[in-house]
């Protein structure tokens, strides 16, 4: 069996303000820096990879012309600590699209945002995560 680790990479108009937002919304480190591509670290591990939509020829990132960025496509992280999550998400001023609630279908805690470039974020607790017992 193959062992694969999801890292997906989105296009973006500016690649050094998506990454300060995903820093300050989600916590997560720069593991690259530059204004063309970026790396997102989470406790040491790559979860997700910024490239700027105009360089390097990739012909296969997308249009930028086209809107919404991502349609049909959400960028899912699950949190270890979903309240602190919650906080640092507003504190961080995002476009909050559905705040801290209960899933019930999937038994966890879960919010949604929209990142500058208009891709939806959802973070989410973990599997069994309604807190319940907080």
């Amino acid at each position: 069996m193959l062992n694969m680790n999801p890292q997906p990479l989105i296009a973006v108009r500016d690649v050094k303000a998506s990454s300060r937002w995903y820093q300050a919304v989600l916590g997560f480190e720069s593991g690259h820096g530059g204004a063309e591509y970026e790396q997102l670290m989470s406790d040491g591990r790559m979860v997700m990879q910024i490239h700027h939509w105009d360089v390097h020829e990739h012909p296969h990132l997308g249009n930028p012309d086209l809107k919404p960025s991502g349609n049909g496509v959400l960028l899912w992280f699950q949190a270890d600590n979903i309240e602190e999550a919650f906080v640092r998400a507003k504190e961080g001023n995002a476009e909050l699209l559905e705040t801290l609630k209960i899933n019930r279908n999937a038994n966890h805690r879960e919010f949604w945002l929209r990142d500058p470039d208009g891709y939806v974020v959802v973070v989410a607790g973990a599997y069994g995560d309604t807190g319940a017992s907080k």
